[in-house]
Protein backbone atom coordinates (compact mmCIF):
# COMPACT_ATOMS: atom_id res chain seq x y z
CA UNK A 1 0.00 0.00 0.00
CA UNK A 2 2.91 2.36 0.69
CA UNK A 3 3.69 2.63 -3.02
CA UNK A 4 0.04 3.30 -3.84
CA UNK A 5 -0.49 6.42 -1.74
CA UNK A 6 -0.53 9.80 -3.43
CA UNK A 7 1.43 12.56 -1.74
CA UNK A 8 0.89 16.20 -2.70
CA UNK A 9 4.14 17.69 -4.13
CA UNK A 10 4.31 20.36 -1.42
CA UNK A 11 4.09 17.69 1.27
CA UNK A 12 6.57 15.39 -0.46
CA UNK A 13 9.07 18.22 -0.89
CA UNK A 14 8.81 19.14 2.79
CA UNK A 15 9.30 15.52 3.87
CA UNK A 16 12.28 15.02 1.55
CA UNK A 17 13.85 18.17 2.97
CA UNK A 18 13.29 17.00 6.55
CA UNK A 19 10.79 19.79 7.13
CA UNK A 20 7.80 20.00 9.43
CA UNK A 21 4.56 18.38 8.26
CA UNK A 22 1.32 17.95 10.20
CA UNK A 23 -1.17 15.20 9.31
CA UNK A 24 -4.87 16.07 9.55
CA UNK A 25 -7.88 13.76 9.39
CA UNK A 26 -10.87 14.11 7.06
CA UNK A 27 -13.64 12.45 9.08
CA UNK A 28 -14.04 15.67 11.03
CA UNK A 29 -14.82 17.36 7.70
CA UNK A 30 -17.13 14.72 6.24
CA UNK A 31 -18.88 13.48 9.40
CA UNK A 32 -17.99 15.77 12.28
CA UNK A 33 -19.38 19.15 11.22
CA UNK A 34 -22.12 20.54 8.95
CA UNK A 35 -21.41 22.41 5.73
CA UNK A 36 -20.08 25.10 5.38
CA UNK A 37 -18.59 25.19 8.91
CA UNK A 38 -16.61 22.04 8.12
CA UNK A 39 -14.95 23.61 5.08
CA UNK A 40 -14.28 26.88 6.90
CA UNK A 41 -12.70 24.99 9.80
CA UNK A 42 -10.53 22.87 7.50
CA UNK A 43 -9.21 26.00 5.81
CA UNK A 44 -8.63 27.74 9.14
CA UNK A 45 -6.71 24.77 10.54
CA UNK A 46 -4.46 24.57 7.49
CA UNK A 47 -3.80 28.31 7.74
CA UNK A 48 -2.80 27.95 11.41
CA UNK A 49 -0.39 25.13 10.56
CA UNK A 50 1.25 27.17 7.80
CA UNK A 51 1.56 30.26 9.98
CA UNK A 52 3.49 28.22 12.54
CA UNK A 53 5.99 27.11 9.91
CA UNK A 54 4.71 23.63 9.02
CA UNK A 55 2.99 22.11 5.99
CA UNK A 56 -0.56 20.78 6.46
CA UNK A 57 -1.33 17.32 5.07
CA UNK A 58 -5.02 16.53 5.24
CA UNK A 59 -5.57 12.84 4.48
CA UNK A 60 -8.48 11.12 2.71
CA UNK A 61 -9.28 8.33 0.26
CA UNK A 62 -10.17 9.83 -3.11
CA UNK A 63 -11.55 7.39 -5.69
CA UNK A 64 -9.73 4.57 -3.94
CA UNK A 65 -6.41 6.38 -3.62
CA UNK A 66 -5.05 7.21 -0.15
CA UNK A 67 -4.14 10.87 -0.61
CA UNK A 68 -1.83 12.88 1.61
CA UNK A 69 -2.33 16.62 1.20
CA UNK A 70 -5.54 17.98 -0.30
CA UNK A 71 -6.16 21.06 -2.42
CA UNK A 72 -9.12 23.43 -2.09
CA UNK A 73 -11.22 21.47 -4.58
CA UNK A 74 -10.59 18.23 -2.66
CA UNK A 75 -11.61 19.83 0.64
CA UNK A 76 -14.76 21.24 -0.95
CA UNK A 77 -15.60 17.83 -2.36
CA UNK A 78 -15.29 16.17 1.03
CA UNK A 79 -17.18 18.95 2.82
CA UNK A 80 -20.12 18.75 0.43
CA UNK A 81 -19.96 15.06 -0.46
CA UNK A 82 -22.42 12.48 0.76
CA UNK A 83 -20.48 9.51 -0.63
CA UNK A 84 -17.49 9.64 1.73
CA UNK A 85 -17.48 6.58 3.94
CA UNK A 86 -16.10 6.67 7.46
CA UNK A 87 -12.87 4.69 7.08
CA UNK A 88 -10.95 3.04 9.90
CA UNK A 89 -8.27 0.32 9.70
CA UNK A 90 -10.70 -2.49 8.85
CA UNK A 91 -12.26 -0.47 6.03
CA UNK A 92 -9.09 0.54 4.19
CA UNK A 93 -8.65 -2.58 2.01
CA UNK A 94 -12.24 -2.62 0.74
CA UNK A 95 -12.48 1.13 0.15
CA UNK A 96 -9.19 1.18 -1.76
CA UNK A 97 -9.93 -2.00 -3.74
CA UNK A 98 -13.42 -0.86 -4.71
CA UNK A 99 -12.12 2.64 -5.57
CA UNK A 100 -14.52 4.35 -3.20
CA UNK A 101 -14.25 7.67 -1.39
CA UNK A 102 -13.39 7.65 2.28
CA UNK A 103 -12.92 10.09 5.14
CA UNK A 104 -10.18 8.84 7.45
CA UNK A 105 -10.60 8.41 11.20
CA UNK A 106 -7.81 8.75 13.74
CA UNK A 107 -6.72 5.14 13.17
CA UNK A 108 -6.62 5.23 9.37
CA UNK A 109 -5.09 8.70 9.30
CA UNK A 110 -2.30 7.40 11.54
CA UNK A 111 -1.70 4.47 9.20
CA UNK A 112 -1.44 6.61 6.08
CA UNK A 113 0.57 9.32 7.84
CA UNK A 114 3.06 6.68 8.96
CA UNK A 115 3.34 5.30 5.43
CA UNK A 116 4.08 8.82 4.20
CA UNK A 117 6.63 9.42 6.98
CA UNK A 118 4.65 12.00 8.97
CA UNK A 119 5.07 11.54 12.75
CA UNK A 120 2.80 14.35 14.01
CA UNK A 121 -0.99 14.24 13.68
CA UNK A 122 -3.59 16.73 14.89
CA UNK A 123 -7.22 15.88 15.58
CA UNK A 124 -10.08 17.02 17.80
CA UNK A 125 -10.45 14.09 20.16
CA UNK A 126 -9.43 10.45 19.96
CA UNK A 127 -11.91 7.59 19.96
CA UNK A 128 -11.95 5.21 22.88
CA UNK A 129 -14.06 2.96 25.03
CA UNK A 130 -17.76 3.69 24.64
CA UNK A 131 -19.99 3.85 27.67
CA UNK A 132 -21.52 0.45 28.25
CA UNK A 133 -18.55 -1.27 26.61
CA UNK A 134 -18.42 -4.06 29.23
CA UNK A 135 -21.62 -5.29 27.57
CA UNK A 136 -21.22 -4.04 23.98
CA UNK A 137 -17.41 -4.38 23.62
CA UNK A 138 -17.56 -1.13 21.61
CA UNK A 139 -13.93 0.04 21.70
CA UNK A 140 -12.45 2.29 19.04
CA UNK A 141 -9.69 0.99 16.79
CA UNK A 142 -7.90 4.26 17.56
CA UNK A 143 -6.59 2.75 20.79
CA UNK A 144 -5.00 -0.33 19.22
CA UNK A 145 -3.61 1.81 16.40
CA UNK A 146 -1.90 4.02 18.96
CA UNK A 147 -0.18 0.91 20.28
CA UNK A 148 1.30 -0.10 16.92
CA UNK A 149 1.86 3.00 14.78
CA UNK A 150 4.64 5.56 15.34
CA UNK A 151 2.55 8.72 15.17
CA UNK A 152 2.01 11.22 17.98
CA UNK A 153 -1.57 12.44 18.26
CA UNK A 154 -2.30 15.96 19.51
CA UNK A 155 -5.88 16.06 20.79
CA UNK A 156 -8.19 17.68 23.32
CA UNK A 157 -8.44 14.33 25.09
CA UNK A 158 -10.98 11.64 24.26
CA UNK A 159 -14.41 12.58 22.97
CA UNK A 160 -16.63 13.48 25.92
CA UNK A 161 -19.27 10.93 24.87
CA UNK A 162 -16.87 8.12 25.84
CA UNK A 163 -15.93 6.38 29.06
CA UNK A 164 -12.71 8.29 29.64
CA UNK A 165 -11.58 6.25 32.62
CA UNK A 166 -11.76 2.96 30.70
CA UNK A 167 -10.18 4.60 27.65
CA UNK A 168 -7.14 5.52 29.72
CA UNK A 169 -7.01 2.00 31.20
CA UNK A 170 -6.86 0.49 27.69
CA UNK A 171 -4.13 2.92 26.65
CA UNK A 172 -2.14 1.95 29.72
CA UNK A 173 -2.55 -1.74 28.91
CA UNK A 174 -1.38 -1.07 25.35
CA UNK A 175 1.69 0.78 26.63
CA UNK A 176 0.70 4.11 25.09
CA UNK A 177 2.04 7.14 26.99
CA UNK A 178 -0.59 9.78 27.75
CA UNK A 179 0.88 13.20 28.46
CA UNK A 180 -0.77 16.51 29.21
CA UNK A 181 0.46 19.74 27.69
CA UNK A 182 0.70 22.12 30.62
CA UNK A 183 -1.86 20.08 32.57
CA UNK A 184 -1.86 17.19 35.02
CA UNK A 185 -5.43 16.27 34.12
CA UNK A 186 -6.55 14.51 30.94
CA UNK A 187 -8.82 16.84 28.95
CA UNK A 188 -12.42 15.86 28.21
CA UNK A 189 -12.90 17.50 24.80
CA UNK A 190 -15.47 20.23 25.57
CA UNK A 191 -13.95 20.78 29.01
CA UNK A 192 -10.36 21.08 30.18
CA UNK A 193 -10.60 18.40 32.85
CA UNK A 194 -11.97 14.88 33.14
CA UNK A 195 -11.08 14.01 36.71
CA UNK A 196 -8.39 11.59 35.50
CA UNK A 197 -4.66 12.27 35.60
CA UNK A 198 -2.24 12.00 32.69
CA UNK A 199 0.92 9.92 32.97
CA UNK A 200 3.17 12.96 32.70
CA UNK A 201 2.69 16.71 32.42
CA UNK A 202 4.90 18.42 29.83
CA UNK A 203 5.44 22.17 29.94
CA UNK A 204 7.19 22.98 26.65
CA UNK A 205 7.15 21.98 23.00
CA UNK A 206 10.86 21.25 23.26
CA UNK A 207 10.17 18.67 25.97
CA UNK A 208 7.46 17.07 23.85
CA UNK A 209 9.74 16.76 20.84
CA UNK A 210 12.53 15.28 22.97
CA UNK A 211 10.07 12.77 24.43
CA UNK A 212 9.02 11.60 20.96
CA UNK A 213 12.59 11.29 19.76
CA UNK A 214 13.58 9.34 22.87
CA UNK A 215 10.61 6.98 22.66
CA UNK A 216 11.19 6.01 19.07
CA UNK A 217 14.99 5.92 19.29
CA UNK A 218 14.58 3.32 22.04
CA UNK A 219 12.68 1.14 19.57
CA UNK A 220 9.41 1.53 21.49
CA UNK A 221 6.85 1.19 18.73
CA UNK A 222 3.52 2.92 18.93
CA UNK A 223 2.20 6.41 19.25
CA UNK A 224 1.73 8.89 22.03
CA UNK A 225 -1.35 10.82 23.14
CA UNK A 226 -0.79 14.51 23.81
CA UNK A 227 -3.73 15.96 25.72
CA UNK A 228 -4.07 19.66 24.94
CA UNK A 229 -6.94 21.24 26.90
CA UNK A 230 -9.49 23.44 25.18
CA UNK A 231 -8.72 27.10 26.02
CA UNK A 232 -10.60 28.19 29.14
CA UNK A 233 -12.57 30.90 27.35
CA UNK A 234 -14.09 28.34 24.98
CA UNK A 235 -14.78 25.41 27.30
CA UNK A 236 -18.34 24.45 28.20
CA UNK A 237 -19.94 23.89 31.59
CA UNK A 238 -19.22 20.31 32.63
CA UNK A 239 -22.63 19.79 34.23
CA UNK A 240 -24.43 20.92 31.12
CA UNK A 241 -22.27 18.71 28.91
CA UNK A 242 -22.90 15.65 31.11
CA UNK A 243 -26.68 16.15 31.00
CA UNK A 244 -26.79 16.61 27.23
CA UNK A 245 -24.59 13.58 26.58
CA UNK A 246 -26.74 11.45 28.87
CA UNK A 247 -29.85 12.41 26.88
CA UNK A 248 -28.10 11.77 23.55
CA UNK A 249 -26.90 8.35 24.73
CA UNK A 250 -30.44 7.43 25.73
CA UNK A 251 -31.70 8.41 22.27
CA UNK A 252 -29.01 6.33 20.58
CA UNK A 253 -30.01 3.32 22.67
CA UNK A 254 -33.70 3.79 21.88
CA UNK A 255 -32.94 4.05 18.16
CA UNK A 256 -30.61 1.02 18.31
CA UNK A 257 -27.72 2.95 16.77
CA UNK A 258 -24.55 0.85 16.81
CA UNK A 259 -20.97 0.67 15.56
CA UNK A 260 -19.41 3.44 13.51
CA UNK A 261 -22.71 5.35 13.41
CA UNK A 262 -22.71 6.02 17.16
CA UNK A 263 -20.15 8.83 17.32
CA UNK A 264 -21.54 10.94 14.42
CA UNK A 265 -25.06 10.56 15.83
CA UNK A 266 -24.06 11.57 19.33
CA UNK A 267 -21.99 14.55 18.23
CA UNK A 268 -24.83 15.75 16.00
CA UNK A 269 -27.41 15.45 18.79
CA UNK A 270 -25.13 17.16 21.30
CA UNK A 271 -24.73 20.05 18.83
CA UNK A 272 -28.51 20.32 18.42
CA UNK A 273 -29.20 20.12 22.16
CA UNK A 274 -26.62 22.82 22.95
CA UNK A 275 -27.86 25.15 20.26
CA UNK A 276 -24.56 24.96 18.39
CA UNK A 277 -22.39 25.71 21.43
CA UNK A 278 -20.68 22.32 21.24
CA UNK A 279 -19.80 22.87 17.58
CA UNK A 280 -18.25 26.24 18.39
CA UNK A 281 -16.19 24.61 21.16
CA UNK A 282 -15.20 21.77 18.83
CA UNK A 283 -13.89 24.21 16.23
CA UNK A 284 -11.85 26.17 18.75
CA UNK A 285 -10.25 23.09 20.33
CA UNK A 286 -9.26 21.76 16.91
CA UNK A 287 -7.63 25.07 16.03
CA UNK A 288 -5.85 25.12 19.38
CA UNK A 289 -4.54 21.61 18.69
CA UNK A 290 -3.38 22.68 15.23
CA UNK A 291 -1.26 25.43 16.76
CA UNK A 292 0.43 23.04 19.19
CA UNK A 293 0.82 20.30 16.58
CA UNK A 294 2.48 22.63 14.12
CA UNK A 295 4.88 23.98 16.75
CA UNK A 296 5.71 20.41 17.76
CA UNK A 297 6.30 19.35 14.13
CA UNK A 298 8.70 22.26 13.65
CA UNK A 299 10.65 21.43 16.80
CA UNK A 300 10.71 17.69 16.08
CA UNK A 301 12.03 18.28 12.55
CA UNK A 302 14.76 20.48 14.07
CA UNK A 303 15.79 17.68 16.45
CA UNK A 304 15.89 15.15 13.64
Amino acid sequence: MAKNIKIKPEVRDALNAGGAVVALESTIIAHGMPYPRNLETAARVEKIVRAAGAVPATIAILDGIPTVGLNEADLERIARGKDFLKVSRRDLPAVVAKRLNGATTVASTMIIADLAGIPIFVTGGIGGVHRGAPDSFDISADLTELARTNVAVVCAGAKAILDIGLTLEVLETQGVPVVGYRTNEFPAFYTSGSGFNVDYAIETVEELAALLRTKWSLGLFGGLVIGNPIPAKFEMDSGRVAKVISNALREAEEKNIRGKEVTPFLLSRVEEMTGGDSLAANIELVCNNAQLGAELAVEYSRLK
